[in-house]
């Protein structure tokens, strides 16, 4: 009767060890996408910043556009007044909501730009090429950190799916990750027409 106690105990101690590690696994994939996350702010916030100075630039810049400007403004403080918190990540509607704000400053930013080439005073500028180069750059590391978040978010959802952790991740409270997706449309490669 002694020995089946002390297997049934040593099962029992078994068990409690493992879901200790299990659960102290998912907590450390959940900092690792609060952690990625952090990194995708931090790059949105560097362009966010980068934009005063970009327009102020631009502004110096006889008759150009105000409407253009006007669009910057308007976007950047869209994008910027939409914040998600680590415990947002689990609502793919606040993230899509976030992400749609950050391609309408995108877009905006484009499209100055774009005018900006009607400007050969204001492409002359080292300010605004150097702003620009910054932008540029920085564009290239928001993708690069938004990745990193969907792979973040892809091995702690894997993790919190997989059979025996998916029972401690529920009684853990563990609950999926949203990701960042691709821009509607993105999926249709654009035309190209040299007759125009």
């Amino acid at each position: 009767m002694k020995a089946k106690y002390l297997i049934g105990l040593g099962v029992l101690l078994l068990l409690v060890f493992y879901g200790i590690s299990v659960n102290n696994g998912l907590v450390s994939q959940e900092e690792n996408v609060e952690g990625a996350w952090a990194q995708v702010e931090n790059q949105y916030q560097r362009r966010a910043d980068l934009i005063p100075n970009l327009v102020n630039t631009v502004k110096g810049a006889a008759n150009f556009e105000q409407e253009t400007l006007t669009s910057v403004i308007e976007a950047r403080s869209k994008a910027t007044s939409i914040n998600i918190s680590a415990s947002d990540l689990n609502d793919s509607a606040k993230l899509a909501q976030f992400q749609e704000a950050q391609n309408q400053l995108s877009g905006a930013l484009s499209r100055l730009l774009v005018t900006v080439e009607k400007y050969p005073e204001l492409k002359a500028n080292a300010n605004f090429r150097d702003l620009q180069s910054q932008l540029e750059g920085t564009e290239n590391r928001i993708a690069t950190e938004r990745k990193r978040f969907n792979d973040a978010a892809q091995g702690y959802n894997t993790a919190i799916r997989k059979f025996p952790s998916s029972i401690f991740a529920s009684i853990g409270g563990f609950e999926r990750k949203a990701y960042f997706e691709a821009d509607k449309g993105a999926e249709n490669a654009p035309t190209v027409d040299f007759n125009n």
